[in-house]
């Protein structure tokens, strides 16, 4: 059970990380870029303190890394959005 979810959460790191890649294409957004690099850092944190505790948070750390997932993918949609508008 805890190395399914670890796989889950490291894919869905890379995800992250690979939007943070997307965000960087075409015109420069610093502060998209910034905030896509915090939402990855908060994503990372999350996923150490699951593991420091075993993953028992009732479901809140997971909740808050879909959550993260989505502002993740919200913040590529804006960049895109920007270089489409530039």
């Amino acid at each position: 059970m805890k190395s399914r979810k670890f796989v889950f959460g490291s894919l869905l790191s890379a995800g992250l990380i690979a939007g943070g890649l997307l965000v960087a294409q075409g015109p420069r957004h610093p502060n998209l870029m910034a905030a896509q690099r915090l939402t990855e850092q908060a994503f990372n944190k999350i996923t150490a303190a699951q593991q420091a505790n075993e993953w028992d948070m009732d479901g809140h750390a997971a909740r808050a890394k879909d959550l993260l997932d989505q502002a993740s993918r919200e913040l590529r949609a804006a960049a895109a959005a920007a270089n489409r508008n530039h």
